[in-house]
């Protein structure tokens, strides 16, 4: 792969943003310069088969779920975590059944598990993480919790790596990309603390009967306008360089990722951004070996351009309200940003004018979970391993 060497970079206390570096061609020989990182197939290779990429569904189209497996490279540990019905239209079996047919066609590794399962709750209550559940004892809705149940099992099957992606995309080439940008993210990072967070070169919509290939989607370009707002507070110099605010598709290093915090609903890529900047910019964390190596947030523009299923104006909103109510009770955020914030939600209609946002809930990190005890539980035929 050939793509822009990382090159200017904001930096807060111990946290380090690169500014988007563009793929300039999947495939290529080795090419020196300074400008340039050539990064090979054998190295990518080798970040694959270390790496674990997680789908987070939730009644998605069975043939976008099918699409999106048949893309990810076979050196890769595939995790599907649901949340979708299973109660009169049983969505949850219908993708175990697409799940066992593709691993039995192509024998990739992979593994399912809805998040409503009894025996998942059980493992969380065992090993004393219960911030994840909700007041009936189940793991709570949201894509969050599907995310961390992700990452904890990609941690006990011993990978260094965890990437995301979502299951509503219509272009199986761009899930392929995705996974190899991260891979190449990786190669180019020098912290053991890392995350590779993608930004697409343009996003698709239908105007007029007309494809036309939009550079930036309506919520995404708002949350990150006033991620780059809170990081200009905390340095003092205003940004822009954070331009992948709601990256749905991002990827860290097992080391990052078991440290983090995480927020509900729609609010958690953000607040990846925002935890990081509150936890690593002043050295007041207890987490030494994290300042002493940094925190490095790569951001790379794919070649493939990124088209979803669009799921409407209440979405759209409550993504919204979602995203910038963590911004709004970060302990970094002041007051005028704060007002602006708060305009800009009753300008979209997401709040009422005399309503503030809600605090999101955040849950803890999962580094102290006891991963053998975990598992045992799991072992009850809760999770489908193929």
């Amino acid at each position: 792969m050939l793509i822009e060497a990382p090159r200017h970079a904001e930096i807060f206390g111990s946290v380090k943003i690169y500014d988007v570096q563009k793929v300039l061609k999947l495939e290529s020989k080795e090419i020196e310069g300074p400008l340039l990182r050539s990064i090979g197939r054998e190295q990518i290779e080798e970040v694959l088969e270390k790496l674990s990429i997680v789908i987070p569904i939730k009644n998605e189209k069975i043939k976008l779920l099918d699409g999106v497996l048949k893309a990810i490279p076979d050196a890769c540990q595939i995790i599907v975590v649901s949340n979708s019905s299973r109660t009169g239209h049983d969505v949850f079996r219908m993708e175990a059944d697409v799940i066992t047919h593709f691993h039995s066609l192509t024998k990739h590794p992979i593994c399912i598990i809805h998040q409503k399962d009894p025996g998942l709750a059980l493992a969380f209550k065992e090993v004393g993480y219960t911030s994840i559940l909700d007041e009936s004892g189940f793991v709570r809705d949201g894509k969050a919790e599907g995310m961390i149940t992700g990452t904890l099992l990609a941690k006990c099957l011993e990978k260094d790596f965890v990437g995301f992606i979502d299951a509503d995309n219509y272009i199986p080439g761009a899930v392929n990309e995705y996974v190899k940008d991260f891979a190449a993210g990786f190669c180019m990072s020098e912290s053991p603390y890392s995350m590779i967070r993608l930004h697409w070169k343009h996003k698709p919509k239908i105007v007029k009967s007309r494809l036309y290939f939009r550079k930036w989607g309506r919520v995404s370009e708002i949350t990150n306008k006033y991620l780059n707002f809170l990081l200009s507070n905390c340095t003092g110099f205003e940004t822009d360089i954070i331009k992948t605010g709601n990256a749905g598709e991002h990827a860290m290093t097992m080391e990052l990722a078991s440290i983090m915090c995480y927020s509900t609903g729609y609010s958690i890529e953000p607040y990846q951004l925002v935890y990081l900047l509150e936890e690593f910019g002043k050295g007041e964390t207890e987490c030494r070996d994290v300042v002493n190596s940094g925190v490095e947030i790569l951001q790379i523009e794919m070649l493939n351009p990124h088209l979803h299923e669009e799921k409407g104006e209440k979405h759209i909103k409550d993504m919204l309200l979602g995203l910038l109510s963590t911004i709004y009770h970060s302990k970094l955020c002041n007051e005028y940003l704060k007002s602006k914030i708060l305009e800009e939600l009753r300008t979209n209609n997401a709040i009422g004018q005399e309503q503030a946002p809600k605090k999101n809930l955040i849950i803890p990190p999962i580094k102290d979970i006891d991963i053998k005890k975990f598992i045992k539980v799991l072992e009850g035929g809760y999770i489908y391993p193929h």
